[in-house]
C-alpha cells in the first residue's frame, strides 16, 4: 500500500515559533525578570491585557517576573480631578503634601488593583504591594539641581535603600508581585512618590534580577533622534553613559535605570516598545528582539544572537 506525500500542516509555523523560543526558555528558566509597566500599555485595554499575557505566561515558562508600576497618565487625571495643578521640574513630578495623597490613592488603590486583577484572571497568581510594605523601598527626599541651584520638589524620593525580603517570599510562594513606586522614609513619618522607572531598576539589582525590562511609547533609543529613527538595538554600558547627556528628558530616568541595573549585576536591561502587543514576548523569546538592549561593559558583541541576552 502506497501512501501519498506527507500533508502540510496549517499549525506548523506555531511549533517552528515554539522551537525557536526553546534556547530562550532554557536560559531563562527559573529566572527574575523585572518589568516596569507604563506608557501607553498601561492606558490601552488590549495592551493591558496582552501585557497581563505575557507576564502571566512568563511565570508558567518557568521565569520569576516581578511587575513595578507608576501611573503617570491616572495621576495626572486625579490631580486635575482634584483641582491640583500638575508641575514637572528636571523630568520629575513636583508632589505636594496634598498630591502625595492622590499620588498613593491613585498607585496603590487604582492602577495595582486594576493591574492586579488583569493577571489574576488567569489564576490566583499576582499580589500588589507597595514601597512602604514590610520597607521594601526606602527614600529621602530628592533635591535635584536645576542650573546649579538645589530645587524642592516636595514628596519626591531618592532611593536609599532596597529591602527584597517580602518580594522574595512571594516568589518563592509562586506569585507575581505588584510593585507600586511609594517609598518610606527611614524614620517611618513621611512617604515619597519615587519614579517607577528608578524603582523597578532598584528592585532589578537588589534581586539579581536576570533581565529588566522598561516598557516605553517609543520603539526604543535611537541612535540620532529627531534626525533619524534608527533604533539602537544593542549598546554596552560606556556606550549609554557617553550618551546620556543628550538624551531627551523623558528617556533619561528609563537609561539611567538600565545603567544603573547592568551596573548593579543585573545581565541585561531593555527599553521595548509597550505599544507593540506582546513585546515581552517578542524581545525575550525570539533571535531579533525588537528593543535596545543594554548590557555590561565586559559582554561579547553577540550577546542576542548566542543566547545571552
Amino acid at each position: 500500500m502506497t501512501h501519498g506525500p506527507a500533508r502540510k500542516h496549517t499549525a506548523l509555523p506555531k511549533a517552528q515559533t515554539l522551537v525557536e523560543a526553546l534556547p530562550w526558555l532554557t536560559r531563562h528558566h527559573g529566572k527574575t525578570v523585572v518589568i516596569k509597566f507604563g506608557g501607553n500599555a498601561m492606558v490601552n485595554e488590549e495592551l493591558k491585557a496582552a501585557f497581563a499575557q505575557d507576564v502571566v505566561f512568563l511565570h508558567h515558562a518557568g521565569l520569576r517576573p516581578v511587575v513595578v508600576h507608576g501611573g503617570g497618565p491616572q495621576i495626572s487625571a486625579a490631580l486635575d480631578k482634584h483641582g491640583i495643578v500638575s508641575e514637572f521640574r528636571a523630568g520629575l513630578r513636583v508632589t505636594t503634601e496634598e498630591a502625595m495623597d492622590v499620588v498613593r490613592m491613585v498607585l496603590a488603590g487604582q492602577v495595582q488593583r486594576e493591574l492586579v486583577g488583569l493577571l489574576n484572571q488567569h489564576g490566583p497568581l499576582a499580589v500588589g504591594l507597595t514601597g512602604e510594605d514590610a520597607h521594601t523601598i526606602t527614600a529621602t527626599r530628592h533635591t535635584p539641581e536645576i542650573d546649579g541651584e538645589p530645587v524642592d520638589i516636595g514628596r519626591v524620593g531618592e532611593i536609599t535603600e532596597i529591602d527584597t525580603g517580602a518580594i522574595e517570599a512571594l516568589l518563592a510562594d509562586g506569585r507575581i508581585p505588584v510593585v507600586s513606586s511609594i517609598a518610606r522614609s527611614e524614620d517611618d513619618h513621611h512617604v515619597y512618590n519615587v519614579n517607577a522607572d528608578t524603582a523597578a531598576a532598584a528592585l532589578a539589582a537588589a534581586l539579581g534580577a536576570e533581565t529588566l525590562m522598561v516598557l516605553t511609547d517609543v520603539e526604543g533609543l535611537y541612535e540620532d533622534w529627531p534626525n533619524s529613527d534608527e533604533v539602537i538595538s544593542r549598546l554596552t554600558a560606556s556606550e549609554l553613559e557617553r550618551l546620556l547627556p543628550d538624551l531627551s528628558s523623558g528617556m533619561v530616568p528609563k537609561m539611567r535605570g538600565c545603567l544603573h541595573a547592568v551596573r548593579g549585576g543585573v545581565t541585561t536591561a531593555r527599553v521595548i516598545d509597550g505599544r507593540v502587543q506582546h513585546s515581552i514576548l517578542l524581545e525575550i523569546f525570539t533571535d531579533e528582539g525588537i528593543g535596545t538592549m543594554v548590557v555590561p561593559d565586559e559582554q561579547p558583541d553577540t550577546a542576542r544572537e548566542q543566547g545571552e541576552s
